[in-house]
C-alpha cells in the first residue's frame, strides 16, 4: 500500500506550477544562467581568425577534440571564452578528492564540517586555475604552430600577447562557469555543473540531426542505417532509465516496542542501494582526466613537430591514446571502473550506516548488529557496484566504438549525462511541488483549527 507521501506525489500535476512561486523563480534563474552560458560559447578569444580556425578544425573531425567539443556545446571548435568548459574544474575536484582519501591532513580538514568543506573547495579552485593555465598555454602555442603547418594564419596578433590573453581569457571563462554552476545549484534547480555539461551536449543535438539527414540526402549514408542508429539510441535510453531506477533493497527489522496500550508489532523497512550508486560521476571524471593529456598532446604536438625527438614522442603518444584507438577505450573503461568504486566509497559508508542502525535498534535479519552488519553491507555494495561499473562501461564505451562504423551520432557518455541529469532535475521539481503541497495542507489545517476555536 502506498504511503501518504507517495499518494500526494502521485497527485502532483502541472497545474501546481501556477501556485509554486518559488519553484518558478528557480526555473527562470536556471534557464537564464544556461542562456548566458550559451551566449558566452559564441564569444571568440581575441586575436583569432574565425574562418581560418574553422578550416583547421575541419581536419580533426572525428578526433578526440571533436569528442570533447561535445561537452562544451561547440565552444572548443569556436575557441570561445569558455572553450574548456568546466572540465578543468572537474579534474581539479578529482585530484582533491583523491588527495583527501590519501592524505591524513586533508582527511582531517574534511571532518571539520562546513569550514573544512570550504577549505577543500578553495583548494579545488586553485587547482582549476592551474590546470586551465596549463591547458590554455598549450592551446595558444598549438594554434600558432598548427596554423603555420597547415598554411592558415589562425592567430592574427603578436604571439606572446596572444598567449597571455588566451590564458587569462580561458581562466576567466572557466572560473565564471564554475561560479555559474554553483549559483544554479544554490538558487536554481538541479546540479549546476551537470546542467552546464548537459546544455552543451543538447546544443549539439540539432547539428548532429541535420548532419545525419544531409548524409542521407546526398547518399553518403543509408537511410536504414540511420533508422537503425535511432532505434539503438532509443533502446539505450530505455536501458539507462531501467538501470538508474534499479535497486537492491536490504530488509531492515526493528524490534517490538512496548507502549501504554501493550506490545506493538516490530517495524520493517528497506535500505535502498542503487545499482549505479555513483550516478554519472565516473564517466565525467574519466573523460576529464583523458581530456587534460589529450588536449595538451594534440596542440603541443603540432608546436614541437620536427623540432626535436620530444615533439615526435608527443605526436606518437597522441596517436597511441587518441580517440578510436584500443588504448583510449581501455583507459576510458578502466577510469570508469575505478571511479565507480571510488565515488561509491565516498558517498556510502557501511561503517557509519551499521552504527546508525545499531543505535536505533535496527538490524538485518540473520546478521548480527555492528561489525557483522558493516561487513554484510560492504559485501552487498561491492557486488552491486561491479554490476553498476559494468553497466556504465557498456553504455559509455560500446557506442563510442560504434560511432565511426555506424550512423550513431550520439555518444553513450553524452546520452548517459542527458538522461541522468534530466531524471535528477525532474525529481527535484517534483520535490519542490510536493513541499509546496505540504505547505498548503499545513496552512489549511491551521486555518481550520483557528475557526474551531
Amino acid at each position: 500500500m502506498a504511503s501518504a507521501a507517495e499518494q500526494l506525489a502521485a497527485n502532483v500535476s502541472l497545474s501546481q506550477f501556477a501556485k509554486a512561486t518559488e519553484l518558478k523563480k528557480r526555473l527562470w534563474f536556471t534557464l537564464g544562467a544556461l542562456i548566458v552560458f550559451r551566449l558566452l560559447s559564441h564569444v571568440p578569444l581575441p586575436g583569432i581568425d574565425p574562418r581560418a580556425l574553422a578550416t583547421l578544425f575541419d581536419t580533426t573531425k572525428g578526433g578526440v577534440l571533436d569528442f570533447f567539443n561535445t561537452f562544451t556545446g561547440g565552444a572548443l571548435t569556436r575557441m570561445s571564452l569558455v572553450a574548456l568548459g568546466v572540465m578543468p574544474y572537474i579534474t581539479a575536484s578529482i585530484v582533491v578528492q583523491l588527495a583527501t582519501s590519501l592524505s591524513p591532513q586533508l582527511a582531517a580538514i574534511k571532518k571539520e564540517g562546513e569550514s573544512g568543506r570550504k577549505k577543500l573547495n578553495q583548494y579545488t579552485r586553485y587547482g582549476t586555475v592551474l590546470l586551465t593555465a596549463i591547458q590554455g598555454y598549450f592551446i595558444a602555442v598549438g594554434l600558432e604552430a598548427w596554423g603555420a603547418s597547415a598554411g592558415q594564419q589562425a592567430v592574427v596578433t603578436d604571439p606572446y600577447l596572444f598567449r597571455v590573453t588566451t590564458v587569462v581569457s580561458l581562466i576567466g571563462g572557466t572560473l565564471f562557469l564554475m561560479w555559474l554552476g554553483e549559483q544554479i545549484t544554490s538558487r536554481g534547480i538541479g546540479n549546476g555543473v551537470s546542467l552546464i555539461i548537459m546544455a552543451g551536449i543538447v546544443a549539439q543535438l540539432p547539428v548532429t540531426i541535420v548532419q545525419e539527414l544531409e548524409s542521407v540526402r546526398t547518399g553518403a549514408t543509408s537511410a536504414l542505417l540511420v533508422i537503425g542508429g535511432f532505434l539503438f539510441v532509443v533502446a539505450l535510453v530505455l536501458f539507462i532509465c531501467f538501470m538508474e531506477r534499479a535497486q537492491r533493497r536490504v530488509l531492515i527489522q526493528y524490534p517490538k516496542r512496548q507502549t501504554a496500550r501493550g506490545m506493538m508489532q516490530g517495524d520493517k523497512s528497506f535500505l535502498p542501494l542503487k545499482i549505479n550508486t555513483a550516478n554519472v560521476i565516473p564517466p565525467i571524471f574519466a573523460s576529464s582526466l583523458l581530456a587534460l593529456p589529450l588536449t595538451i598532446t594534440q596542440f603541443a604536438g603540432s608546436h614541437l613537430s620536427g623540432e626535436s625527438r620530444w615533439g615526435d614522442f608527443v605526436i606518437s603518444l597522441n596517436q597511441f591514446i587518441g580517440r578510436d584507438t584500443p588504448m583510449y577505450f581501455l583507459l576510458f573503461a578502466l577510469g570508469i571502473g575505478f571511479f565507480s568504486f571510488f565515488y561509491t566509497a565516498v558517498v556510502f559508508n557501511p561503517e557509519e550506516t551499521a552504527d546508525n542502525l545499531k543505535r536505533y535498534g535496527g538490524f538485518v535479519p540473520g546478521v548480527r548488529p555492528g561489525k557483522a552488519t558493516e561487513k554484510y553491507l560492504d559485501y552487498v555494495l561491492t557486488r552491486i557496484t561491479v554490476l553498476g561499473a559494468a553497466y556504465l562501461i557498456f553504455i559509455c564505451v560500446v557506442p563510442e566504438m560504434l560511432i565511426p562504423r555506424t550512423s550513431i551520432g550520439f555518444g553513450g557518455t553524452s546520452l548517459l549525462i542527458v538522461v541522468n541529469v534530466t531524471i535528477d532535475t525532474v525529481t527535484q521539481i517534483q520535490s519542490h511541488l510536493l513541499a509546496h503541497q505540504y505547505g498548503d495542507l499545513i496552512k489549511k489545517s491551521k486555518l481550520r483549527g483557528g475557526t474551531r476555536r
